[in-house]
């Protein structure tokens, strides 16, 4: 069975907003919250957003919680989006306190997994399991590294890396950069 993940692309307007988001990191997350107040307000026929997962080592599930999003896309963008937002709004149920320590150590893999299931609803153990899955999450790994990108969230506007976005900003902020 090959592998097909959907892109993680919302709305169809010209301006391209880009977004570079490790699931489990804070700055991440609250960016990811903002995303469908940001297609709210600039309109979905004005910008494009494009997700694109970073996965980051210090981030120890990382790496299976990128790739559990990437074989939810593989049912559909929107089950991948309920992963995202359901590892957001549990966010220390996949992440060492202090990087390092804490209950999740004790966590295997597949614990993780049934985790991962439980909270979005989403089974994409099938896909999960799928060795040419890899090829998705190597795209988004070069896609970064070509870009230059090494830290999550950063935001890219029509191709060029916007370090004047964070995720501390207001959406109205953000548009200023893709509505002129």
């Amino acid at each position: 069975m090959s592998q097909h993940a959907d892109v993680l692309v919302w709305g169809h307007g010209p301006e391209i907003f880009e977004v570079f988001l490790e699931p489990t990191c804070p700055f991440s997350v609250r960016a990811f919250n903002k995303f469908d107040a940001l297609l709210a307000h600039a309109g979905e026929e004005n910008i494009t957003l494009k997700i694109r997962l970073q996965s980051q080592p210090w981030h120890l599930y990382s790496g299976l919680i990128v790739r559990y999003i990437l074989a939810a896309a593989c049912e559909s963008k929107e089950a991948a989006k309920k992963v995202m937002q359901a590892v957001a709004d549990h966010r220390e149920e996949f992440e060492f306190t202090d990087h390092c320590t804490g209950p999740n150590r004790d966590a295997t893999p597949n614990q993780i997994l049934a985790r991962l299931k439980e909270v979005s609803g989403v089974d994409a153990s099938a896909a999960f399991d799928q060795p040419d899955l890899q090829n998705a999450i190597k795209w988004h790994c070069k896609y970064a590294r070509q870009n230059g990108i090494h830290v999550s969230p950063t935001f890219m506007v029509n191709g060029l890396v916007q370090p004047e976005i964070s995720s501390g900003d207001d959406i109205a902020h953000w548009a200023s950069f893709l509505i002129r």
